[in-house]
């Protein structure tokens, strides 16, 4: 655990801001690179603002009595952490859809570009949650368990002690490198096809929502319920959904333009 990566009195910067800041800065970066597009600024920082401010929202509302009824202010706090990824996603997706229609842009063509680096992005940031200490996994004892300092999440959550749990921000880091690379090989196989239209928005979103699916099951720390699953699970069932919808589209309209 490393919260603050510089302290100086005057000078205070939070390693989970930094995590955030520096994939962001990757993300806008390679699409440029990919895309050879220069006009894409102002879409990716709304997307940006966005996804903090859904994420944000998410996590406020899943912990409210716990954590912010009390302290309402603490709802700014964004540098101490607190994010629901799928909030910010949700949201950042509607930012999306109603830029694409504004511009007049190609919803699935725009989202494979975006798709195919928000992984790489995603695993910075989760890096950072392990360097705050949040997300943290099921007490273990196993050869890979860490433990967290006083004054982190887990401490708390444990009843001020110091308790040996999974590092599962740094599984699920590990686990969107793989689908980054998987989704950079995917984008190169079908460079240059015009009918692949929502073949990577597809792939990535079956295969983030596996991947949160099974990490759910090795998390700790406290999270709403949706019946027997829990919020982010119920959520990935739906983005499984969406995923092999998009795919079956992109196969339907590729078959369907071959036979004109």
């Amino acid at each position: 655990m490393f919260p603050d990566l510089i302290d100086i009195g005057f000078l205070h910067l939070k390693t989970y801001g930094a995590c955030m800041a520096l994939g962001f800065l990757i993300c806008w970066k390679l699409i440029e690179r990919f895309s050879s597009r220069t006009d894409l600024s102002n879409l990716i920082m709304a997307l940006m603002f966005s996804g903090i401010a859904g994420s944000r929202i998410a996590y406020v509302i899943e912990h409210w009595s716990e954590e912010f009824a009390a302290s309402p202010a603490n709802i700014i706090r964004v540098d101490q952490g607190g994010l629901m990824f799928y909030g910010g996603l949700i949201l950042a997706i509607v930012v999306f859809f109603v830029w694409c229609a504004i511009k007049r842009e190609r919803p699935l063509a725009l989202a494979d570009l975006f798709v195919s680096v928000l992984p790489l992005g995603h695993a910075f940031g989760r890096v950072g949650c392990f360097f705050y200490g949040c997300c943290y996994g099921r007490d273990s004892n196993a050869w890979c368990a860490v433990t967290f300092p006083a004054g982190s999440p887990s401490w708390f959550e444990h009843g001020r002690r110091a308790v040996s749990v999974l590092p599962t921000q740094l599984f699920e880091a590990a686990a969107l490198v793989a689908l980054f690379l998987i989704l950079l090989w995917l984008r190169r196989r079908l460079a240059g096809n015009s009918r692949s239209e929502g073949m990577l928005t597809g792939a990535y979103l079956i295969g983030y929502a596996l991947i949160r699916f099974c990490i759910e099951f090795l998390r700790g720390d406290p999270r709403a319920a949706v019946g027997f699953l829990s919020i982010s699970q119920a959520i990935s069932v739906c983005m499984v959904i969406l995923g092999t919808a998009s795919i079956c589209y992109a196969r339907f309209r590729r078959v369907e333009k071959e036979a004109r």
